[in-house]
């Protein structure tokens, strides 16, 4: 069994970090004065651990990006008042849940399309609510919201609860919506959106605030099992598939990204066209499923996790679709090749419509492929760790399915713990940590993992227990919810508590999914994770000092150290 993490050890972890926060952080992160440009402190790489507020954002965003995506964040706070007291339209919905996604980190770094958006959130306003426009005595109910009230409120626990809200329900909205192109919806977490769009315009206490927060974590699993449920009726339970990083000589598309009816529909286009697909980032679970793998000539992997497309792509001889998320600024090498699509948008770069019947029309990448013809000869890639071959489709199904044999394995003591590493990968140098933690697993452990966050290891090849591969790629960062599964289906199987069995969490977080995922584990009542790289900006430090002493979350240290706490 897990040694527990000791409280004593933890308040002295947080309160070194609090020591060392910079003395200007607090009033930076209360006052968005008129020297701040912009505000945003939503992903893991904000600047200084505090804040973006120059011209341009770590991730590119610029300051007039930022602020369109503060006034659209606004309109849609004021849309979901307005549906308080009136009935929504068959549109609403979906225009809150597409306009919450097109403000997570790395989605959308254009201006016109955001401007769109934002006239699009006001229209649907005026349809709920047609006589409030010309009302003579406005009442302000269903304004839109302000966003600087936000990030110049001067309580800090109120504005990191408020935040914890918006960015979990930013990360939800994205899982909503790739179950609502399959054609699933589930009217308890759309209907959760008002609320929270809603309680964040609210004058609250602590108090209030802290059950909406792990609300999100509520209706959030209730999201993931409804996008697991979409992905798995239409494309099947995933299987474990090998996956080579080698990319074959002559035409191919790289698709990027999360949103596998976007590869359904390529793939189906360029059918019998001599043109090769290969998954990038996130799209790499895409191999497991049954309904995807029928298409021989999805054959691959192109490089590793998002933060590495830079380089990766550099002279790249063939178009890139990008599907969702994770998007940085195009070089010019590449810029040309790089096509978005869905809530994807970036100055300049040529854009994939979806049509009224739900298609769209990817001709202009099959053409480019064709023209540029991809390498002369086979081009060799590798993982992180200098591996050529991954391997995913351990999903809840798979693992399940196998259930008796890990069951076995740990009766008889072959597996003696369980290591979920996974999470958002990022650029930040100390992510290392988690290749070098799944290293020094020992031997006798299981290591799941899930989203980017697995190319720091998933080329490395750390053996088998009882045929079982030590490293069981579980999918996407949605597939949080086939741990959740598995985790649920031990306990019962060893009568205990989640948090009495011989598994711990060892999270990288970069993103909104990510928030909203940990708080579903919140909402679970598992604890003891280990979250890293950093402490997110935020969380205040009384609502951090919340999370240690119910939770026992705790900041990464060392891989050493961790196991040696863990393991005893």
């Amino acid at each position: 069994m897990p040694t527990k993490v000791t409280y004593i050890h933890v308040k002295l972890l947080i309160t070194d970090f609090i020591k060392n926060i910079p003395k200007t952080y607090l009033q930076q992160r209360r006052l968005h004065n008129m020297e701040q440009k912009m505000f945003c402190y939503q992903c893991e790489q904000t600047a200084g651990c505090n804040g973006c507020t120059g011209a341009a954002g770590v991730c590119g965003k610029n300051a007039a990006v930022a602020a369109l995506q503060d006034e659209l964040t606004g309109a849609l706070i004021g849309l979901a008042k307005a549906c308080g007291n009136n009935p929504k339209t068959e549109n609403t919905d979906r225009i809150i849940i597409e306009g919450l996604f097109t403000t997570v980190t790395n989605v959308n770094f254009n201006a016109e399309t955001l401007t769109a958006m934002i006239q699009a959130v006001n229209e649907e306003k005026t349809k709920v609510v047609p006589n409030c426009s010309s009302c003579m005595s406005p009442c302000g109910n269903t304004s839109n919201y302000d966003m600087k009230n936000l990030w110049n409120e001067p309580d800090e626990d109120i504005r990191s609860l408020k935040s914890l809200i918006l960015f979990g329900i930013r990360g939800m909205a994205a899982y909503a919506y790739h179950a609502m192109v399959l054609g699933y919806t589930d009217e308890t977490v759309n209907s959760f959106f008002y609320k929270a769009l809603s309680f964040i315009s609210y004058d609250l206490e602590m108090e209030h605030l802290l059950p909406v927060v792990l609300e999100v974590g509520e209706v959030n699993l209730k999201c993931m099992a409804l996008l697991d449920q979409a992905n798995t009726t239409t494309y099947g339970t995933p299987v474990p598939t090998k996956v080579p990083l080698t990319i074959e000589k002559g035409p191919f598309i790289v698709v990027t990204g999360h949103d596998l009816k976007d590869l359904e529909l390529l793939l189906e286009q360029t059918k019998d066209k001599g043109i090769n697909i290969y998954t990038h980032g996130e799209m790499l679970p895409a191999h497991g499923y049954p309904g995807l793998k029928k298409y021989k000539h999805l054959v691959g992997n192109f490089g590793t996790a998002w933060q590495s497309q830079q380089q990766e792509f550099e002279n790249i001889p063939a178009p890139v679709l990008f599907t969702t998320n994770c998007i940085m600024p195009p070089r010019e090498s590449y810029r040309d090749c790089v096509y978005t699509t869905s809530v994807v948008g970036y100055d300049g770069l040529k854009y994939i419509k979806r049509r009224e019947d739900g298609t769209k029309d990817f001709s202009p990448l099959i053409e480019q492929a064709l023209k540029h013809g991809g390498y002369e000869h086979d081009h060799s890639m590798s993982g992180i760790n200098g591996g050529h071959i991954l391997t995913t489709g351990f999903a809840h199904g798979t693992v399940l399915a196998n259930a008796e044999k890990i069951v076995t394995a740990i009766k008889k003591g072959a597996v003696k713990h369980i290591f979920l590493v996974g999470g958002c990968d990022g650029a930040h140098p100390g992510r290392n940590y988690y290749t070098e933690f799944v290293k020094q697993t020992p031997m006798d452990s299981l290591v799941l993992t899930l989203a980017c966050g697995k190319y720091r290891f998933n080329d490395i090849d750390l053996g088998e227990i009882d045929g079982l591969p030590r490293i069981l790629d579980m999918g996407q960062c949605n597939d949080a919810y086939s741990a959740i599964k598995v985790a649920a289906a031990l306990a019962d199987v060893f009568e205990c508590d989640i948090n009495d069995l011989p598994l711990t969490l060892v999270l990288s977080w970069y993103e909104q999914k990510a928030v909203c995922i940990l708080l579903t584990l919140l909402h679970l009542g598992i604890k003891n994770i280990y979250l890293g790289p950093t402490l997110p900006a935020f969380i205040s430090p009384n609502v951090l000092n919340y999370l240690v002493e119910n939770y026992n979350i705790a900041p990464i240290s060392t891989p050493e150290e961790d196991l040696k706490k863990i393991l005893g």
